[in-house]
Protein backbone atom coordinates (compact mmCIF):
# COMPACT_ATOMS: atom_id res chain seq x y z
CA UNK A 1 0.00 0.00 0.00
CA UNK A 2 1.19 3.41 -0.68
CA UNK A 3 0.53 6.65 -0.56
CA UNK A 4 0.08 9.30 -3.91
CA UNK A 5 1.72 12.82 -2.53
CA UNK A 6 3.33 12.16 1.04
CA UNK A 7 4.13 9.51 3.77
CA UNK A 8 2.48 10.28 6.67
CA UNK A 9 4.96 10.80 10.10
CA UNK A 10 5.17 8.76 13.25
CA UNK A 11 1.78 9.50 14.45
CA UNK A 12 1.54 11.30 18.18
CA UNK A 13 -0.56 13.26 20.43
CA UNK A 14 -4.61 12.56 19.56
CA UNK A 15 -3.30 10.69 16.04
CA UNK A 16 -1.81 8.20 18.13
CA UNK A 17 -4.79 7.74 20.38
CA UNK A 18 -6.74 7.22 17.39
CA UNK A 19 -4.31 4.30 16.45
CA UNK A 20 -4.88 2.87 20.11
CA UNK A 21 -8.72 2.71 19.45
CA UNK A 22 -7.99 1.35 15.77
CA UNK A 23 -5.56 -1.35 17.66
CA UNK A 24 -8.66 -1.97 19.87
CA UNK A 25 -11.53 -1.97 17.62
CA UNK A 26 -11.02 -2.64 13.97
CA UNK A 27 -7.59 -3.71 12.05
CA UNK A 28 -4.96 -1.51 13.27
CA UNK A 29 -3.62 1.96 11.87
CA UNK A 30 -5.06 1.82 8.40
CA UNK A 31 -3.55 3.92 5.61
CA UNK A 32 -7.28 5.44 5.46
CA UNK A 33 -6.63 7.01 8.63
CA UNK A 34 -2.95 7.42 8.28
CA UNK A 35 -3.41 9.76 5.23
CA UNK A 36 -5.42 12.00 7.41
CA UNK A 37 -2.95 12.05 10.40
CA UNK A 38 -1.61 15.65 9.95
CA UNK A 39 -4.86 17.08 10.55
CA UNK A 40 -5.41 15.23 13.93
CA UNK A 41 -8.93 16.19 14.66
CA UNK A 42 -10.31 15.62 10.96
CA UNK A 43 -8.57 12.16 11.24
CA UNK A 44 -10.33 11.55 14.95
CA UNK A 45 -13.91 12.70 13.63
CA UNK A 46 -13.05 10.52 10.26
CA UNK A 47 -12.36 7.36 12.52
CA UNK A 48 -15.48 8.26 15.20
CA UNK A 49 -18.16 8.73 12.96
CA UNK A 50 -17.09 5.38 10.88
CA UNK A 51 -16.53 3.72 14.01
CA UNK A 52 -20.25 4.81 15.71
CA UNK A 53 -22.12 3.66 11.97
CA UNK A 54 -20.60 0.99 10.94
CA UNK A 55 -18.91 -0.84 13.88
CA UNK A 56 -20.50 -0.12 17.14
CA UNK A 57 -24.24 -1.27 18.29
CA UNK A 58 -26.63 -4.07 17.49
CA UNK A 59 -27.86 -3.58 14.27
CA UNK A 60 -26.63 -6.36 12.01
CA UNK A 61 -23.38 -5.20 10.88
CA UNK A 62 -24.11 -7.45 7.47
CA UNK A 63 -26.15 -4.45 6.36
CA UNK A 64 -23.38 -1.87 7.23
CA UNK A 65 -20.58 -3.35 5.26
CA UNK A 66 -23.31 -3.99 2.16
CA UNK A 67 -23.75 -0.03 2.68
CA UNK A 68 -20.13 0.54 2.83
CA UNK A 69 -19.24 -1.57 -0.07
CA UNK A 70 -22.05 -0.40 -2.49
CA UNK A 71 -21.47 3.53 -1.76
CA UNK A 72 -17.82 2.81 -2.47
CA UNK A 73 -18.70 0.96 -6.40
CA UNK A 74 -20.81 4.41 -6.79
CA UNK A 75 -17.88 6.31 -5.91
CA UNK A 76 -15.84 4.07 -7.63
CA UNK A 77 -13.21 3.61 -4.84
CA UNK A 78 -11.62 0.85 -5.76
CA UNK A 79 -9.35 0.32 -2.35
CA UNK A 80 -12.65 0.55 -0.12
CA UNK A 81 -14.41 -1.36 -2.52
CA UNK A 82 -12.15 -4.45 -1.87
CA UNK A 83 -11.87 -3.94 2.11
CA UNK A 84 -15.57 -4.04 2.15
CA UNK A 85 -16.15 -6.99 0.28
CA UNK A 86 -13.31 -8.69 2.44
CA UNK A 87 -15.06 -8.05 5.33
CA UNK A 88 -18.38 -9.47 4.29
CA UNK A 89 -16.01 -12.49 3.49
CA UNK A 90 -15.31 -12.21 6.99
CA UNK A 91 -19.00 -12.06 8.11
CA UNK A 92 -19.51 -15.72 6.17
CA UNK A 93 -21.31 -14.14 3.58
CA UNK A 94 -19.21 -15.10 0.89
CA UNK A 95 -22.04 -15.23 -2.20
CA UNK A 96 -23.14 -11.40 -1.23
CA UNK A 97 -19.68 -10.32 -1.17
CA UNK A 98 -18.92 -11.63 -4.51
CA UNK A 99 -22.12 -10.60 -5.88
CA UNK A 100 -21.29 -7.10 -4.74
CA UNK A 101 -17.23 -7.44 -6.16
CA UNK A 102 -19.05 -8.06 -9.55
CA UNK A 103 -21.91 -5.09 -9.57
CA UNK A 104 -24.59 -7.81 -8.87
CA UNK A 105 -27.87 -7.35 -7.10
CA UNK A 106 -27.89 -9.33 -4.08
CA UNK A 107 -29.93 -12.52 -4.32
CA UNK A 108 -31.78 -11.88 -0.77
CA UNK A 109 -34.63 -8.97 -1.18
CA UNK A 110 -33.77 -7.38 1.99
CA UNK A 111 -30.09 -6.99 0.73
CA UNK A 112 -31.44 -5.92 -2.62
CA UNK A 113 -33.46 -2.95 -1.48
CA UNK A 114 -30.69 -1.67 0.79
CA UNK A 115 -28.03 -1.87 -2.04
CA UNK A 116 -30.31 -0.14 -4.28
CA UNK A 117 -30.73 2.72 -1.53
CA UNK A 118 -27.68 2.46 -0.74
CA UNK A 119 -26.00 3.02 -4.60
CA UNK A 120 -28.67 5.65 -5.43
CA UNK A 121 -27.07 8.24 -2.51
CA UNK A 122 -24.41 9.30 -5.22
CA UNK A 123 -26.67 11.17 -7.12
CA UNK A 124 -29.30 12.35 -4.48
CA UNK A 125 -31.41 14.42 -6.56
CA UNK A 126 -31.90 12.52 -9.65
CA UNK A 127 -33.02 9.50 -7.69
CA UNK A 128 -35.01 11.17 -5.28
CA UNK A 129 -33.16 9.67 -2.38
CA UNK A 130 -34.36 9.97 0.59
CA UNK A 131 -33.94 8.81 4.75
CA UNK A 132 -35.25 5.26 4.67
CA UNK A 133 -33.10 3.52 7.26
CA UNK A 134 -31.95 3.98 11.20
CA UNK A 135 -28.64 6.23 11.70
CA UNK A 136 -26.58 3.09 11.49
CA UNK A 137 -27.15 2.61 7.63
CA UNK A 138 -27.30 6.30 6.92
CA UNK A 139 -24.45 7.31 8.91
CA UNK A 140 -22.36 4.60 7.34
CA UNK A 141 -23.37 6.20 3.88
CA UNK A 142 -22.27 9.73 5.07
CA UNK A 143 -19.08 7.72 6.20
CA UNK A 144 -18.11 6.14 3.03
CA UNK A 145 -18.95 9.24 0.35
CA UNK A 146 -16.19 11.02 2.61
CA UNK A 147 -13.67 8.36 3.36
CA UNK A 148 -14.35 7.13 -0.43
CA UNK A 149 -12.91 10.26 -1.12
CA UNK A 150 -9.98 10.68 0.69
CA UNK A 151 -8.96 7.21 0.02
CA UNK A 152 -9.02 7.84 -3.84
CA UNK A 153 -7.38 11.47 -3.52
CA UNK A 154 -4.37 9.92 -1.08
CA UNK A 155 -4.05 6.21 -1.60
CA UNK A 156 -2.89 4.31 -4.46
CA UNK A 157 -5.93 1.93 -5.54
CA UNK A 158 -4.51 -1.54 -4.71
CA UNK A 159 -3.95 -3.15 -1.30
CA UNK A 160 -2.01 -5.72 -2.37
CA UNK A 161 0.88 -5.81 -4.85
CA UNK A 162 -0.55 -6.38 -8.77
CA UNK A 163 -3.94 -5.70 -7.28
CA UNK A 164 -4.08 -9.23 -6.00
CA UNK A 165 -6.88 -8.08 -3.52
CA UNK A 166 -9.31 -8.34 -6.87
CA UNK A 167 -9.14 -12.06 -7.01
CA UNK A 168 -11.86 -13.75 -4.62
CA UNK A 169 -9.73 -16.63 -3.65
CA UNK A 170 -7.82 -14.02 -2.01
CA UNK A 171 -10.61 -11.98 -0.54
CA UNK A 172 -11.76 -14.87 0.89
CA UNK A 173 -8.71 -15.78 2.86
CA UNK A 174 -8.48 -12.45 3.86
CA UNK A 175 -11.99 -12.82 5.39
CA UNK A 176 -11.32 -15.74 7.38
CA UNK A 177 -8.09 -13.53 8.79
CA UNK A 178 -10.12 -10.85 10.14
CA UNK A 179 -13.37 -12.49 10.87
CA UNK A 180 -12.93 -13.07 14.37
CA UNK A 181 -12.38 -8.20 14.82
CA UNK A 182 -14.75 -8.21 12.40
CA UNK A 183 -17.72 -10.05 14.30
CA UNK A 184 -16.77 -8.53 17.66
CA UNK A 185 -19.87 -6.37 19.05
CA UNK A 186 -18.18 -2.86 19.83
CA UNK A 187 -19.62 -0.27 22.49
CA UNK A 188 -21.28 3.11 21.33
CA UNK A 189 -20.12 6.31 21.71
CA UNK A 190 -16.40 5.13 22.89
CA UNK A 191 -14.78 7.44 20.01
CA UNK A 192 -16.53 10.15 21.01
CA UNK A 193 -14.36 11.60 23.87
CA UNK A 194 -11.71 11.59 21.59
CA UNK A 195 -13.10 14.67 19.99
CA UNK A 196 -14.04 15.88 23.51
CA UNK A 197 -17.81 15.13 22.71
CA UNK A 198 -20.71 12.69 24.67
CA UNK A 199 -24.05 11.72 22.89
CA UNK A 200 -26.79 13.65 24.78
CA UNK A 201 -29.24 11.89 26.16
CA UNK A 202 -31.61 9.91 24.16
CA UNK A 203 -29.08 11.10 20.78
CA UNK A 204 -27.34 9.24 18.44
CA UNK A 205 -23.50 8.86 18.44
CA UNK A 206 -23.14 8.47 14.73
CA UNK A 207 -24.78 11.78 14.76
CA UNK A 208 -22.23 13.88 16.78
CA UNK A 209 -19.36 12.30 15.34
CA UNK A 210 -21.49 13.31 11.55
CA UNK A 211 -21.06 17.16 13.13
CA UNK A 212 -17.79 17.09 14.63
CA UNK A 213 -16.53 15.56 10.53
CA UNK A 214 -18.99 18.67 8.88
CA UNK A 215 -17.04 21.04 11.14
CA UNK A 216 -13.58 19.76 11.21
CA UNK A 217 -13.49 19.15 7.02
CA UNK A 218 -14.97 22.29 6.14
CA UNK A 219 -12.61 24.50 7.89
CA UNK A 220 -10.62 23.39 5.00
CA UNK A 221 -12.57 25.92 2.50
CA UNK A 222 -10.83 28.74 4.50
CA UNK A 223 -7.57 27.55 2.41
CA UNK A 224 -9.40 29.11 -0.24
CA UNK A 225 -11.22 32.35 -1.16
CA UNK A 226 -14.71 33.31 -1.17
CA UNK A 227 -15.64 33.09 -4.89
CA UNK A 228 -13.80 29.42 -5.25
CA UNK A 229 -16.05 28.03 -1.95
CA UNK A 230 -19.06 29.14 -3.75
CA UNK A 231 -17.63 27.26 -6.77
CA UNK A 232 -16.81 24.45 -5.07
CA UNK A 233 -20.28 24.21 -2.86
CA UNK A 234 -22.40 25.12 -5.72
CA UNK A 235 -21.16 22.56 -8.45
CA UNK A 236 -21.86 20.24 -6.05
CA UNK A 237 -25.17 21.17 -5.46
CA UNK A 238 -25.84 21.29 -9.51
CA UNK A 239 -23.79 18.54 -10.45
CA UNK A 240 -25.57 16.00 -7.63
CA UNK A 241 -23.00 13.51 -8.13
CA UNK A 242 -22.28 13.42 -11.88
CA UNK A 243 -18.81 11.20 -12.68
CA UNK A 244 -17.54 13.74 -14.91
CA UNK A 245 -15.82 11.95 -18.49
CA UNK A 246 -13.16 13.43 -19.04
CA UNK A 247 -12.39 15.13 -14.73
CA UNK A 248 -9.30 17.03 -15.85
CA UNK A 249 -10.77 19.32 -18.30
CA UNK A 250 -14.11 19.67 -16.67
CA UNK A 251 -12.63 20.75 -13.54
CA UNK A 252 -10.22 23.22 -15.26
CA UNK A 253 -13.18 24.60 -17.35
CA UNK A 254 -14.62 25.54 -14.08
CA UNK A 255 -12.30 27.28 -12.38
CA UNK A 256 -10.93 29.52 -15.45
CA UNK A 257 -12.94 32.66 -14.54
CA UNK A 258 -11.61 32.41 -10.21
CA UNK A 259 -8.30 34.37 -9.23
CA UNK A 260 -5.41 32.73 -10.17
CA UNK A 261 -4.65 32.37 -6.95
CA UNK A 262 -7.24 29.96 -6.13
CA UNK A 263 -7.53 28.05 -9.42
CA UNK A 264 -5.68 25.18 -8.47
CA UNK A 265 -6.73 24.84 -4.75
CA UNK A 266 -10.47 25.21 -6.18
CA UNK A 267 -9.40 22.48 -8.99
CA UNK A 268 -8.48 20.23 -5.90
CA UNK A 269 -11.48 20.65 -3.79
CA UNK A 270 -13.53 20.32 -7.34
CA UNK A 271 -11.99 16.64 -8.28
CA UNK A 272 -11.87 15.72 -4.44
CA UNK A 273 -15.55 16.37 -4.54
CA UNK A 274 -16.66 14.12 -7.76
CA UNK A 275 -13.43 12.50 -9.41
CA UNK A 276 -10.83 12.42 -6.22
CA UNK A 277 -8.53 9.79 -8.17
CA UNK A 278 -8.46 12.53 -11.09
CA UNK A 279 -6.23 14.44 -8.98
CA UNK A 280 -2.22 14.17 -10.12
CA UNK A 281 0.97 15.14 -8.95
CA UNK A 282 0.77 18.22 -11.51
CA UNK A 283 -1.61 19.67 -9.12
CA UNK A 284 -0.25 19.08 -6.11
CA UNK A 285 2.69 20.29 -7.13
CA UNK A 286 1.53 23.86 -7.68
CA UNK A 287 -0.47 24.04 -4.22
CA UNK A 288 2.67 23.11 -2.52
CA UNK A 289 3.98 26.15 -4.04
CA UNK A 290 2.05 28.38 -2.02
CA UNK A 291 0.92 25.68 0.85
CA UNK A 292 3.83 23.67 1.26
CA UNK A 293 2.42 21.63 4.37
CA UNK A 294 0.86 18.45 3.99
CA UNK A 295 -1.76 19.26 6.61
CA UNK A 296 -2.87 22.06 3.87
CA UNK A 297 -3.28 19.47 1.21
CA UNK A 298 -4.99 17.09 3.79
CA UNK A 299 -7.35 20.09 4.83
CA UNK A 300 -8.21 20.77 1.49
CA UNK A 301 -9.19 17.74 -0.04
CA UNK A 302 -11.23 17.01 3.16
CA UNK A 303 -13.11 20.09 1.90
CA UNK A 304 -14.14 18.85 -1.58
CA UNK A 305 -14.97 15.39 -0.02
CA UNK A 306 -17.47 16.80 3.07
CA UNK A 307 -18.99 19.64 0.52
CA UNK A 308 -20.15 16.43 -1.78
CA UNK A 309 -20.51 14.18 1.83
CA UNK A 310 -23.18 17.08 3.22
CA UNK A 311 -24.98 17.26 -0.36
CA UNK A 312 -26.51 13.52 0.62
CA UNK A 313 -26.60 14.73 4.37
CA UNK A 314 -29.23 17.47 3.13
CA UNK A 315 -31.13 15.17 0.62
CA UNK A 316 -31.51 12.95 4.24
CA UNK A 317 -32.88 16.13 6.00
CA UNK A 318 -33.48 18.94 3.75
CA UNK A 319 -33.78 20.81 7.06
CA UNK A 320 -30.01 20.59 7.73
CA UNK A 321 -28.68 24.43 7.39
Amino acid sequence: MSYRFFTPARATGLAAEVNRQLREDFLGPLPTFQALSPAPRLMAATWSLMRESLLAGETDRVERELVAATVSRANRCRFCVDAHVTLLHGLGEHRLAENVARGDPPLRPRHAEIARWAADSRTPRASAWSRQYGPPLTGTVLAFHFINRIVSALLEPDLLPGGLQRLPAVRSVGGRLVARTTREAKEPGRSLPLLGLSTPPGGNPADVAYAALKDAAAGGGELLGEAARETVVATVRWEDGKHPSQPAEWATDLVRELPATDRVGARIALLAAFAPAAISQGDTGLWRLSHPADADLVRLVAFGAITATDHVARALDPARS
